[in-house]
């Protein structure tokens, strides 16, 4: 307290002796006025201009205009103005006092944050807005304030998450607490919270918030645990969720949904790096300390690398990084990072794989490979099932019902069967005897009769003769003639 009251405070309490230009109702002390609970309605009008803290707590302001202060008060660095039921604050009100370092608007009834309301206060450090009504939060209300260390946010109703104030280039570049616990939001940015550093996710509070349950969020919680970080591991009983798909249903711990009767989320591996042989990494070392005191690498051989120098082809970077240049296969393995703080230590290990083979290297013919057996096993599978799969010709052909045998003299006899015209088992006709001295009548064509002829003795002596070979039927002389004789076919 000696920081924001100074030193004078206890003395003038002890006396009991009012100090010199001190307003009515209130209590000073040194550069120090207390005003606290001395039901006023209006800051007091003498203020001195030396006052470096000034306290209007627990009072009746519901309006803070831009002439609020009589005059410039440049040694102001402490107000405190919680419960006073405070409504309305100027975009001109903080133009006095512009050394302002602690600003206290908690506990008040304020309902939104304006464009540019706090841009005349570029020494402000700590600044409470915690127990408010706010619902809307401008996105230039935090411009200019490059030295905000702290911001208390909690208790009101914000439903969109400012994340600006994490941005590179818009967050405040000293901004090392965050609080919005306690308020409406019902979804976070995991991703872009999970990209922040750790000695800014170590003092981002989120608990009290109604979020809709999600493996994002449970990774995000999951992983801060695993770091320890204060934001998670203060405050678990109070990170809770609500299932989407039970409305209805009490909120549940946000890492309880690993479990398999709620989500089954899975935990992200953390710090965990994947390289290829020849690649150059880089290995950060994301502590929770900002300002830390000492800070080395040991890799898994045991070597140490120090901001003097590397081991040839490990070597540390000004922010604390590791740079590995042209992996080998030994490189990969546990590398740990250690950092030494004036209020404790901290070691990180970060895993790097490395694959036994070059971006662009084997692994394209491993591929290649791989595709060419796949075609010549698709290969083999058509021609399988060509081979089992196509109708067959003969088995499948045995049980349909044969073909009526053609009749007699019929003109659909085949010219191109080899088989007798007569029916299968009907005997052959009788040979007929051969008559000395009869001749064949002229006019035949290759051995065949014309219409109306009769068959001549010769060729039935000839079938005695020959047996089964002279036994086919002898076609009618109307039929087509046979597809070997030597004239044209004639119907």
């Amino acid at each position: 307290m000696e920081g924001l009251w100074g030193t004078g405070w206890g003395a003038a309490l002890s006396t009991g002796t009012p100090a010199l230009h001190c307003p009515t109702r209130c209590v000073c002390a040194s550069n120090i006025l207390s005003c606290s609970q001395a039901a006023l309605s209006s800051v007091p009008a003498a203020l001195p201009r030396f006052t470096a803290v000034l306290d209007l707590s627990h009072n009746n302001i519901s309006r803070l205009r831009a002439d609020w202060a009589p005059g410039r008060l440049a040694h102001l660095h402490a107000l405190l103005l919680a419960h006073n039921g405070l409504a309305f604050v100027s975009t001109e009100a903080f133009a006095h006092v512009p050394h302002l370092r602690h600003l206290d608007l908690s506990s008040n009834r304020l309902r939104a944050l304006e464009e540019n309301l706090f841009s005349d206060l570029p020494e402000l450090e700590v600044l409470l807005l915690y127990n408010n009504e706010i619902s809307a939060v401008d996105r230039s209300a935090f411009d200019n304030l490059g030295r905000l260390r702290k911001l208390y946010l909690g208790r009101n109703h914000i439903a969109r998450f400012p994340l600006e104030l994490l941005h590179d280039g818009s967050r405040p570049a000293q901004l090392s607490l965050l609080d919005l616990s306690s308020n409406r939001l019902r979804s976070l940015p995991a991703a872009e919270l999970q990209a922040l550093p750790a000695w800014l996710r170590d003092r981002l509070y989120l608990h009290g918030n109604p979020l809709g349950c999600d493996c994002p969020l449970f990774q995000l919680v999951a992983r801060g645990r695993h770091r320890r970080l204060s934001a998670v591991m203060d405050f678990q009983e109070e990170l809770r969720c609500q299932l989407p798909a039970a409305p209805g249903r009490a909120p549940v711990a946000i890492l309880e949904l690993g479990s398999r009767e709620l989500l089954n989320c899975s935990e992200a591996r953390e710090a965990v790096l994947e390289a290829y042989l020849g690649d150059s990494v880089t290995l950060g070392c994301d502590s929770r300390l900002r300002a830390a005191h000492g800070r080395h690498w040991v890799t898994p051989e045991g070597d140490k690398v120090t901001e003097e120098g590397g081991n040839g082809s490990a070597a540390m970077l000004a922010n604390g990084s590791l740079q590995l240049r042209a992996l080998r296969p030994e490189d990969g393995g546990m590398y740990a990072c250690r950092v030494s703080g004036p209020a404790f230590n901290e070691t990180l290990y970060v895993e790097l794989l490395v694959h036994n083979f070059t971006l662009h290297g084997p692994h394209d013919g491993l591929n290649t490979a791989y595709t060419t057996l796949v075609g010549c096993i698709l290969s083999v599978v058509l021609v399988l099932i060509y081979l089992y799969l196509t109708p067959c010709r003969c088995c499948c052909r045995a049980a349909e019902k044969p073909a009526a045998p053609p009749r007699d003299d019929s003109l659909n006899s085949s010219v191109l069967s080899a088989t007798p015209n007569h029916a299968v088992g009907e005997p052959p006709p009788p040979p007929r005897p051969r008559i000395a001295g009869h001749h064949a009548a002229p006019g035949g064509q290759n051995g065949r009769y014309k219409a109306g002829g009769s068959p001549p003795m010769a060729a039935a002596v000839g079938a005695l003769r020959e047996g089964p070979l002279a036994q086919r039927k002898v076609s009618d002389p109307d039929s087509v003639s046979s597809v070997f004789s030597d004239t044209p076919i004639v119907v």
